[in-house]
């Protein structure tokens, strides 16, 4: 599914990997095997769901006809996120006066500081890489670009980081060299991933996110996670109910969102608990993640994909060959309505959780929320054929929603 990497993180994100170094491709590839993760990059804020140990996530239960009850008790993949949820928070709340600091002398060789004229440290080559990684942000996700210009340097470099990483993560088996990607190829980049985290970067992308890790409180489940999510695609290509779609939404997109918190900041004066802004941010990947797949039903269908709750569709009355066959019905439309119901519960969950973030932070992770919340009103005004069109938000309306979501940014409390 074409798609987005996180578009305000949802920028497009075809970044490049391939072999034993993994380099910045370019944009001419376009063919996707599977849907495309939104790489939310600035992570969202997430607000709770229905409960202090609760997962961010709307009622479960079959949507197919209408909105189902709220479910008391988690499921085993919702309980599995939880964990790392809870390890996450728990990493902000014990780290978070207790920063990794590293002498001159205790700097990595890749680390080149020289002392400038002013008497101010150089970046040096962790500089370049930083910059290399703010192009590769301004290039792809031009809008959260422009939203991270409203963070403090240190923070801006270190989302440009992570999305750079993400990017190229997902590339690795969405990129042009996507056929050569195996089991093995994965293990090597987890171990690339565990290095960085330990210090030692292989390249210079990996130098900036390194160099992010030792400076905020940032877990690594939630980057090997990501990874499991890109071995999933290498095999599944149908989910038999939404909780086995839930778990590859929350690996290949909702990862992000606990991923970035730490890095974009609570808000001080924020009366909500730590457990409940990750939650929200969670809820807003995997909002993310479910616009994708309903976006993008026709495309993935052409290659032989279904990232559709299988159970659900055989109670709307719906079969794999109704996919294949692409035609627009009432069962389909009625089933469409339900799938694009839950989507929005989970944009509603996350968006509660925007006013708890650093105020800096606010307006990128909320811009971006609104205009991916549009793909859904959008693929209504196509009367629901995802099979044909595909379904967007025009310039016109993006640039409308913009100064809109600054402005409630501004305002949140």
């Amino acid at each position: 599914m074409a798609a987005g990497s996180s578009a305000v993180w949802a920028a497009h994100h075809h970044a490049c990997s391939g072999g034993g170094r993994f380099h910045h491709p370019s944009p001419s590839h376009s063919h996707h095997h599977r849907p495309r993760r939104v790489l939310l990059i600035p992570p969202p804020p997430l607000p709770a769901r229905w409960g202090v140990a609760s997962l961010a996530r709307p009622p479960r239960a079959s949507l197919v006809a209408a909105a189902a009850p709220a479910v008391a008790v988690r499921t085993a993949s919702e309980e599995a996120v939880y964990e790392v949820v809870l390890r996450q928070a728990a990493l902000v709340k014990t780290a978070a006066p207790q920063r990794r600091r590293t002498t001159r002398r205790e700097q990595p060789r890749w680390v080149e500081e020289k002392e400038e004229e002013e008497g101010v440290v150089g970046w040096g080559l962790l500089g370049d890489a930083y910059d290399r990684c703010g192009e590769v942000c301004a290039e792809y996700a031009k809008t959260f670009y422009l939203g991270t210009q409203l963070m403090t340097p240190e923070r801006r470099k270190a989302v440009w980081a992570i999305y750079v990483w993400c990017r190229r993560t997902d590339e690795l088996v969405d990129g042009p060299n996507a056929s050569y990607i195996t089991p093995t190829a994965l293990d090597r980049w987890e171990k690339r991933l565990e290095d960085l985290f330990e210090g030692r970067p292989y390249d210079m992308y990996d130098a900036a996110l390194s160099d992010t890790v030792s400076k905020f409180p940032v877990d690594i489940q939630p980057f090997k996670d990501m990874i499991e999510g890109m071995r999933l695609d290498l095999w599944k290509s149908r989910y038999t109910t939404f909780d086995e779609l839930y778990l590859y939404c929350y690996y290949v997109a909702g990862t992000v969102g606990l991923m970035t918190v730490p890095v974009m900041g609570i808000a001080p004066d924020s009366k909500a608990s730590t457990e409940s802004v990750y939650n929200a941010a969670l809820a807003l990947g995997i909002a993310n993640q479910l616009t994708n797949i309903l976006r993008d039903v026709g495309e993935d269908a052409r290659r032989g994909r279904i990232y559709l709750p299988l159970d659900e569709l055989a109670q709307a009355g719906l079969t794999e060959e109704d996919i294949f066959r692409g035609k627009v019905t009432d069962k389909w439309r009625r089933f469409m309505k339900g799938q694009i119901q839950r989507a929005r519960l989970f944009f509603d969950e996350a968006e509660k959780g925007v006013a708890h973030l650093d105020s800096a932070s606010r307006w990128p992770v909320l811009a971006s929320l609104w205009l991916y919340r549009q793909i859904l009103d959008a693929i209504e005004a196509n009367d629901y054929d995802n099979f044909t069109k595909r379904a967007y938000v025009g310039k016109a309306k993006k640039l409308l929603s913009l100064p809109v979501a600054y402005a409630r940014a501004a305002v949140a409390s």
